[in-house]
């Protein structure tokens, strides 16, 4: 089944991107993702166009965060993505011919609407400060105590 994890890439990038003092740039982003820069450049971009993140150019530039980690919610990561689906279920066909198919859709349809109104609704309820805030309790309980925390950490 393909998934798509750019929201769990975007909120991956944005802490790192928070422990920083300084800007990050797209390679140093894709070490840490072990993710190839181009690909973390996309996903930055729609972050950015949602007055996410900032951008600067030239020696010293890259990637850093533009809000208070407050007031940015795992919700407004999601929308700033797209809001791509949240499921990978889905239907066969949109507009079936077959009453079978049809009797299916309906039912399948209500439950996904319903369930993906109540995930975003609780991902609209998690900030970016929380996810950091863990982040720290989980970098202090195994001692570590560097800007930086690897992928193998």
């Amino acid at each position: 089944m393909n998934l798509d994890r750019r929201l769990s890439s975007a909120l991956h990038a944005l802490l790192h991107l928070a422990r920083r003092p300084g800007p990050v740039t797209s390679e140093e982003l894709g070490r840490c993702l072990n993710a190839n820069p181009v690909v973390v450049r996309r996903t930055m971009a729609g972050l950015r166009e949602a007055g996410l993140v900032r951008a600067e150019k030239g020696r010293g530039g890259g990637w850093s965060v533009a809000r208070d980690l407050s007031t940015v919610t795992v919700r407004d990561v999601h929308a700033a993505l797209g809001g791509p689906s949240v499921f990978a279920v889905g239907v066969r066909s949109r507009v079936p011919g077959c009453l079978v198919e049809q009797a299916v859709n309906g039912a399948l349809d209500v439950a996904l609407r319903e369930a993906e109104a109540l995930l975003l609704a609780r991902l609209e309820q998690v900030t970016l400060a929380e996810l950091a805030e863990d982040l720290e309790r989980r970098v202090l309980a195994r001692g570590l105590h560097t800007q930086t925390i690897r992928a193998s950490e």
